[in-house]
């Protein structure tokens, strides 16, 4: 099992924030925001992982992380030379992955417990594709991806609804086998000029091949200012044992 943290993009909602460096090397409490990333996948037994991340700041990724000996860890990279969407980026990962399943992580996703769990059922199982979920609020839901369930398969996928049916946010943790590679060369990009998670999803869903995982502890995220403070202040008072 092959992992790739998606570390890329122009973070523009963090803007001053990222005008000079890389969002995902911002601190959330007391460590980089991508190390908390690198940790997911470690835990989960995920050691051989790419990290995929823009020109102007692969420099600084390089050398806060290196090879990934202080981690435990063995890295590479790849440069996404422009933001051109998810799916896009995953594509970056056909040759390192070969002909092994996959965990593609959002580089801004922080999770207080371990997946470890999921991660060896999708490696042992015939699944396609299986996607992480957490059980959040309307507000939270609104502004992302939503998944409707019965049992862990997956029968509807819906992007930033206005109302809700569902409060089971994808939040950026998917799994799939290397057939998702020739399904991404053929995306056509969205009128954000970018290719879409959700299409992708949708494929495996369409196929009946794609199930979802709830889960436990907290997933934060941190693509805007408010998060980012929100996220800092969860980890601090986690760490020192006020939850």
């Amino acid at each position: 099992m092959k992992g790739v943290i998606l570390a890329g993009g122009k973070a523009t909602r963090l803007y001053p924030l990222t005008e000079v460096t890389n969002k995902h090397l911002l601190p959330v409490f007391d460590k980089p925001m991508i190390f908390y990333p690198i940790e997911t996948l470690k835990t989960a037994g995920v050691k051989d992982i790419l990290v995929i991340t823009s020109p102007e700041h692969g420099g600084a990724i390089f050398s806060l992380l290196g090879s990934g000996r202080k981690f435990g860890v063995n890295f590479t990279y790849r440069i996404q030379d422009e933001p051109a969407g998810i799916p896009s980026a995953i594509g970056l990962a056909e040759d390192f992955v070969g002909n092994d399943k996959f965990i593609a992580i959002n580089g801004d996703n922080i999770l207080t417990h371990s997946i470890q769990r999921f991660v060896e059922e999708f490696e042992r199982g015939n699944e396609e594709a299986r996607i992480l979920l957490y059980n959040g609020t309307i507000e939270q839901a609104k502004k992302s991806g939503v998944a409707v369930l019965e049992g862990d398969k997956v029968i509807k996928l819906i992007e930033k609804p206005e109302n809700p049916p569902s409060t089971m946010i994808s939040i950026g943790v998917n799994m799939y086998n290397p057939s998702a590679f020739q399904f991404i060369k053929n995306l056509t990009p969205s009128k954000r000029n970018e290719t879409e998670i959700t299409e992708l999803n949708g494929y495996f869903l369409k196929k009946g091949t794609l199930r979802a995982s709830v889960i436990e502890g907290n997933w934060l995220d941190a693509g805007t200012k408010q998060e980012l403070l929100e996220a800092n202040i969860k980890m601090f008072e986690l760490k020192n044992g006020q939850l």
